[in-house]
C-alpha cells in the first residue's frame, strides 16, 4: 500500500513563492508517474503538474512558466515550486502517484494566495 505524505503550503501574498514537497512510502519499485493536483472550492480536482509514465513532465496551462515540479535525491519524492503565484491558485493540493494501475493520494495542502 503506498502512502504519500505532503508538506508545505500555507498562505502567501500575490507574487510571492511555496514549495510542495512529497514522499511516498511502501512501493517495491521506483514511481515514476508522479504528480500534483489542485481542487479550489466549488471546482473539481485538476491536474497541476506531474511525471508521466515515461518520466516526462507536464503542465496545466494556466501553471506553465510559474510551476516547476521536480524529483528529490531521495527515492519516490517530488516537489512543487510555486512562483509569482495568483490568487486563483488559492485551492487545496493533493500529491498522486500512479503506481501497478492504482491512484493513491496525500491527504492534500492548503494553499492560500492574498492579492
Amino acid at each position: 500500500q503506498v502512502q504519500l505524505r505532503e508538506s508545505g503550503g500555507g498562505l502567501v501574498q500575490a507574487g510571492g513563492s511555496l514549495r510542495l514537497s512529497c514522499a511516498a512510502s511502501g512501493s517495491l519499485f521506483r514511481i515514476t508517474s508522479l504528480g500534483w493536483y489542485r481542487q479550489a472550492p466549488g471546482k473539481e480536482r485538476e491536474l497541476v503538474a506531474r511525471f508521466t509514465m515515461s518520466d516526462d513532465t507536464m503542465y496545466a496551462d494556466s501553471v506553465k512558466g510559474r510551476f516547476i515540479i521536480s524529483r528529490g535525491n531521495a527515492e519516490n519524492t517530488v516537489y512543487l515550486q510555486m512562483n509569482s503565484l495568483k490568487p486563483e491558485d488559492t485551492a487545496i493540493y493533493y500529491c498522486n502517484a500512479y503506481y501497478f494501475w492504482n491512484d493513491y493520494w496525500g491527504q492534500g495542502s492548503q494553499v492560500t494566495v492574498s492579492s
